[in-house]
């Protein structure tokens, strides 16, 4: 599998923690995740550009990897 790496370049690996550094509109609901909100235990997919999260009541939401940087 490739490195997934954050937005500043840092490799991620399952579990860690995240803070995302851009307001992001979560499609399919009127939720909008604000910047600097911290997201624990992602887990890695696939995809080098995308991880698997869960933050608040949002089960299942696929962020990528330039909105976020390691915590």
């Amino acid at each position: 599998m490739d490195e997934v790496k954050d937005s500043n370049g840092n490799i991620l690996k399952d579990g860690d923690s995240v803070t995302l550094i851009k307001d992001l509109k979560v499609k399919g609901s009127n939720i909008t995740l604000k910047r600097g909100t911290l997201v624990k235990g992602i887990r890695l997919t696939g995809d080098p550009a995308e991880i698997d999260c869960r933050v608040d009541k949002v089960k299942g939401l696929v962020l990528r990897t330039e909105f976020v940087r390691k915590a």
